[in-house]
């Protein structure tokens, strides 16, 4: 299988998306439009109290970053991480993701809100605004892990496979220490948990006709730890009885199987290829940033 096209991977800088530029643009005029205009907050963002009649805050809230740490962290998240990914999967796959991952984040910070409000009786749960692009930021690293697990990633020397589980340990950690966690921590746990089962279960992949990642590789307990497999394991699997009607654990095949027939992207094939595909095209930017580097300081050097 041929490798998948790197374009515009001159350098670390460069071969942004236009997709990704366009998103770019997107948070950043929503940044900039809550702080000329605060009132539009409260239209944009999700307040559980207002979402009903204002639906359409469950789309536009993860689009709105409020403070300018956000809108930096979130804007440089997706530049570089939609670099490589967007490539892999296809733009159409790549904005598919995006929506269905901040749709059903949204949906499950305002069921979980609603929740709490009627088991505390605090109305702080019903009127506080959540915004902000932590939840598909969370699931891109989903996707990282995915592709390439055994990357280890630049400068930090940390394996790909880490990221999801290091970015949910340290938001609850930071949690601790700020009131403001509220309006990053359960997007950040929702987008994780809610992007692993888009990629488990949802997505098509047409080239192979399959559907979803079912490989061991991917079971959900393989985002954490080995030290908390033995607990997280028995919790997916009862989770995952519930939401898809069948057990999620990394040794039940059959649940992918219907009369000796693998379903649609039961093929661990597939996902070993696409995970290929993936170090391939990291590797294909690293060296590129590397050689513009070099390049960079020959010529500064013959000056």
């Amino acid at each position: 299988m041929s490798t998948p096209a790197v374009p515009g991977s001159s350098g670390l800088f460069t071969g942004f998306t236009k997709l990704c530029k366009g998103l770019a643009v997107v948070l950043i005029g929503g940044h900039i439009l809550v702080q000329v205009f605060p009132a539009a907050v409260n239209y944009l963002a999700l307040i559980p109290a207002r979402t009903i009649p204002f639906a359409w805050n469950l789309l536009t809230a993860g689009y709105v970053e409020q403070s300018v740490y956000g809108v930096v962290v979130s804007t440089v998240g997706l530049l570089f991480v939609g670099k490589l990914l967007e490539p892999i999967w296809g733009s159409r796959e790549f904005l598919k993701f995006i929506f269905i991952v901040n749709f059903l984040t949204s949906l499950c910070v305002f069921i979980t809100a609603i929740a709490l409000y009627y088991i505390t009786q605090e109305e702080i749960y019903l009127y506080f605004p959540v915004s902000g692009f932590y939840g598909i930021l969370a699931g891109f690293l989903v996707g990282i892990k995915q592709i390439i697990p055994d990357q280890e990633l630049p400068v930090v020397k940390l394996r790909a496979k880490w990221l999801p589980s290091l970015a949910v340990f340290v938001s609850i950690a930071v949690s601790f220490w700020t009131t403001g966690a509220a309006t990053y921590l359960p997007t950040i746990i929702f987008g994780t948990y809610i992007s692993w089962i888009y990629l488990r279960y949802w997505q098509r992949k047409p080239e192979a006709k399959l559907k979803g990642d079912p490989s061991d590789d991917f079971a959900f307990s393989t985002l954490f730890p080995e030290l908390l497999r033995p607990v997280i394991d028995p919790v997916a699997s009862v989770i995952h009885r519930l939401l898809c009607g069948r057990s999620e654990s990394p040794n039940n095949a059959e649940d992918y199987t219907a009369g000796g027939t693998p379903l649609p992207g039961s093929d661990p094939i597939e996902a070993s290829r696409r995970r290929e595909r993936g170090a391939r095209a990291l590797e294909e930017r690293l060296a590129a940033a590397r050689s513009a580097q070099e390049s960079g300081r020959d010529a500064t050097d013959s000056v």
